[in-house]
């Protein structure tokens, strides 16, 4: 039996020949003093076995074979690394740097090999004993004998590589990513030497230099050449954390870096005089504003100013273009509710401005809104008597009616586009409706559409924008139109039937009947007609009551047409007239000179709707009825005939007349909203039951998508709904309301 001292003598005693035969010899290769300068397989196998058989019975050293294990690599730390290392300290950081990349690179070395000839104790004595690893031992002996002690010198080593590659100076980028690999990979299961130790004095000197640059690029340059370096720089401390730094740093150090450079100067940069954001959108800079965008999105509400100057500037230039129409107003333009220059101007503003939010500011949900509020104060701001919705509606009726702009059909639909947006930015967009819906019945009645394609497509977008009920009245008048086809093929069989039957005089006769609410309203006088176009009623109307017995007609002969065969002298002249028109010149067939008075007796018409008459025959360009005396106003004491000298070079003469009927009506227009307010009331109300006038109030102008009432508008329509007892207040709370069922 073999005693505890004997066994540690023969322990001692293999252990002395492995020290030679291998770790002597591996500190001679980690040193560069060994001859052969590397570790070759003849040498661990031997030591390989060695230690096997140690660890095995009968010997079952494995205890000692662990300590022997940490006593090595403590003895080689503290008496040939940690010496090695003190000698460079304090005096060139590169040389020490460069000495802990040679040492570390031979810790790691040992500690390979060691585990090779102990492999066993891995396997074995480590799980069995819950001891650390042979690698975890001999990262927490470098980290206790070596880390700790220089730490403080190869920090400050490190940091001062970055700061001068910062400035522009080559370094040995691998000296430093090895240098920091030392401080992540002693660690076990964490990164805490490399957080505290080295990312946290990084952060604190990358605070100090930029800090430092920022006070240097402000006072220096410009808006766009500060974010050019600042761009730079962001790029480059991307890649310092690619090149050698762990990847979790880059969100703290990009962090530290925003702050230095760009929160703390971000209104100053935006709002520079010369180079601002403002002279960055004045001058068209797009990739400067691209790069402002980019680099003040990292930063919280950084791109909110940039917002609202650009909501200034747009802002500004719309009222750039409201001055110009303001003077030529002022210096004599005749006002009309026609001016193409003006929405062509706002359309060019739009369109441009809404490029640059898309392209330079990606769409980004600020600059939209900041777009729509400035185009939202300028639509909305109305010069002279007509305002911008009838400007707008106009200036899409020069789109849609032929003979209007010469645009093609793909810019025409460019051009509409560009009006929805703008209409979009209206808040009374029912008095844009109501002038819309005019012109619009204007072009269908005269035929006066370009294309039909591109009025459906108008009026789609319209849907699309405010929903169905907004373009209801439109799709009527369509729907009117098409089942008005069908309706003149059969009328125009049966009437040129009974025309032949009582051998009448050939008329070109047609009817277009139009739906009562779909249509604006139009005056219809009660005019003395012609024989024969009541002949030609009568027809139209036996045949309309055997169609639809309990629909009323009435006849609108201020919208009507007709072509007038004329014959002065020995030319003769298709003269393409209205109803009313062609009824007056009926009444002056014969070559009589008839007065004012007694035309008007005559064809049983007010001296308002006379008037624009005979002015249009007597006062145009194509006078074919002679006014006495001469000038151009119609006096109730003035006479008439038809002028046997008129002659003209065109056979088909248009002879236009004044309209009878108002553009627009504006009380109308309230009465609609006034409805439309009530609905709301009731339909809010019925819903909640009870509520309190400001949340009644509230809740109704977020209903409202085609006008913005004022309150004092809604406060009435309530007062009005409670006379009617639709609702009633509460008798505690006279600011309560309760629905009545």
């Amino acid at each position: 039996m073999i005693s505890g001292n004997e066994e540690s003598l023969q322990f001692e005693q293999q252990w002395k020949g492995i020290q030679t035969e291998a770790i002597d010899v591996l500190v001679g290769v980690l040193d560069g003093t060994h001859y052969s300068g590397q570790m070759s397989i003849k040498t661990y196998l031997p030591i390989y076995e060695k230690c096997f058989k140690l660890s095995n019975p009968p010997h079952n050293f494995t205890h000692e074979l662990y300590k022997k294990h940490g006593e090595t690599i403590k003895n080689y730390l503290v008496d040939t690394v940690l010496p090695a290392l003190r000698a460079k300290s304090g005096r060139d950081g590169p040389a020490l740097l460069k000495e802990l990349q040679f040492r570390w690179k031979n810790h790691k070395l040992m500690n390979r090999w060691l585990m090779k000839f102990l492999t066993y104790l891995d396997r074995f004595h480590v799980k069995h004993n819950n001891v650390p690893t042979l690698n975890d031992v001999g990262m927490v002996l470098f980290k206790l004998h070596i880390y700790n002690e220089i730490k403080s010198d190869t920090t400050p080593a490190i940091l001062s590589l970055i700061d001068q590659e910062r400035d522009g100076e080559i370094i040995d980028k691998t000296l430093v990513k090895i240098s920091i690999e030392s401080y992540m990979l002693i660690e076990m299961e964490n990164l805490e030497s490399y957080t505290n130790d080295l990312e946290a004095p990084l952060l604190d000197s990358t605070r100090v230099f930029y800090a430092k640059k920022r006070e240097e690029w402000i006072a220096t340059d410009s808006t766009p050449a500060y974010l050019i370096k600042a761009e730079k720089a962001l790029e480059a401390e991307k890649d310092r954390v690619t090149d050698y730094l762990n990847l979790a740093s880059e969100p703290k150090l990009l962090r530290v870096f925003e702050e230095e450079i760009l929160e703390k100067v971000s209104m100053e940069l935006i709002e520079k005089e010369s180079s601002g954001c403002r002279s960055l959108l004045a001058n068209d800079k797009s990739d400067d504003l691209k790069r402002m965008f980019r680099l003040f999105s990292r930063i919280e509400n950084g791109t909110a100013p940039m917002a609202t100057t650009a909501k200034s500037y747009i802002a500004s230039k719309g009222q750039e273009i409201i001055n110009q129409r303001q003077a030529r107003l002022d210096g004599g333009e005749k006002e009309k509710n026609d001016d193409p220059a003006f929405i062509k101007a706002l359309i060019a503003l739009h369109k441009k401005y809404l490029g640059v939010i898309t392209e330079d500011f990606l769409g980004h949900a600020l600059f939209q809104k900041a777009l729509k509020d400035a185009f939202v104060e300028v639509v909305n701001k109305d010069i002279g008597m007509f305002t911008n919705a009838e400007l707008l509606s106009t200036f899409c009726d020069r789109l849609l009616k032929s003979g209007g702009e010469k645009l093609n059909e793909t810019e025409v639909d460019e051009c509409l586009d560009s009006v929805i947006y703008l209409f979009s930015y209206l808040i009374d967009k029912d008095f844009f409706a109501d002038f819309y819906c005019i012109q619009f019945a204007k072009r269908l009645l005269n035929q006066k559409s370009a294309s039909i394609d591109a009025e459906k497509s108008m009026i789609m977008k319209l849907k699309v924008q405010c929903g169905t009920n907004f373009t209801s009245k439109m799709e009527g008048m369509f729907n009117d139109l098409t089942v008005s086809i069908g309706q003149k093929e059969e009328f125009k069989k049966e009437f040129d039937e009974k025309v032949k039957k009582h051998n009448n005089t050939k008329i070109d006769f047609s009817v277009q009947v139009l739906t009562t609410g779909f249509w604006p309203t139009y005056k219809s006088p009660a005019v003395t007609l012609p024989s024969g176009l009541t002949q030609c009623m009568d027809i139209f109307k036996g045949w309309h009551v055997k169609k639809h017995a309990a629909r009323k007609l009435t006849w609108m002969f201020s919208h009507g047409t007709a072509i007038v065969k004329a014959s002065f002298g020995k030319k003769s002249y298709d003269l393409q007239v209205s109803s009313l028109q062609a009824i007056g010149l009926m009444a002056l067939n014969g070559g009589e000179t008839i007065s004012f008075v007694e035309l008007a007796e005559k064809l049983n018409l007010e001296e308002s709707i006379m008037k624009p008459l005979m002015h249009s025959l007597s006062c145009g360009k194509f006078k074919v009825v002679t006014k006495s005396p001469t000038s151009n106003k119609i006096n109730k004491t003035d006479t008439f005939i038809a002028n046997s000298r008129f002659s003209s070079k065109m056979r088909k003469i248009r002879i236009p007349m004044a309209s009878l009927d108002a553009s627009h009506n504006t009380k109308r227009v309230e009465e609609d909203r006034a409805t439309t307010i009530d609905a709301s009331i009731v339909r809010i109300m019925k819903a909640r039951k009870t509520l309190k006038h400001k949340d009644l109030l509230v809740n109704v102008l977020s209903q409202l998508a085609f006008f913005k009432p004022y309150p004092r508008d809604i406060k009435k329509r309530i007062e009005s709904l409670i006379e009617r007892e639709y609702l009633e207040r509460d008798p505690q709370n006279q600011n309560l309301y309760k629905y009545l069922a």
